[in-house]
């Protein structure tokens, strides 16, 4: 088992017993998705899928957030951001901005990148490297601007 799905069980545990119904939802549905994959696949997930899982539970929500917004439903919204809030706790520090461009930067230079054929490669090495630790859509558009 992760270490990370081992974290969000004993999180769960711990919610129990504070009684805390808000976060222990959230976290019972993040293993719900985890155990779905783990049964559909028929494979034990490691650090980085679970990761990677996680990453777009945030995203989903940080979706059904704006779109909350959009309707002026911003009670929803806030539950939604609360659970983003909860998810974030099991994801490592998010990098910063010189960080990313200079992991851009590296990757780059690795790959001989110079147009945006090589877009593909950059991402190919970067991914495994920011994933939960960056928002990929935003490194994305960045490498797109170096590489444009």
């Amino acid at each position: 088992m992760s270490a990370l799905k081992d974290q969000l069980t004993q999180a769960m545990k711990d919610a129990m017993r504070a009684k805390e119904t808000a976060r222990l939802g959230v976290i019972r549905m993040a293993l719900a998705a985890l155990k779905q994959i783990e049964i559909d696949e028929r494979i034990e997930l490691d650090d980085a899928r679970v990761l990677a899982i996680l990453d777009k539970q945030i995203k989903q929500r940080q979706d059904a957030a704006s779109q909350y917004a959009a309707a002026a439903r911003q009670d929803l919204a806030d539950v939604e951001l609360a659970e983003i809030e909860v998810l974030r706790e099991f994801l490592p520090t998010q990098l910063t901005d010189a960080e990313i461009t200079q992991m851009i930067e590296d990757a780059m230079a690795a790959t001989g990148a110079s147009g945006m054929q090589d877009m593909g490669k950059v991402m190919g090495i970067l991914k495994p490297k920011l994933q939960g630790r960056a928002d990929m859509g935003a490194v994305s558009g960045l490498i797109k601007a170096r590489l444009g």
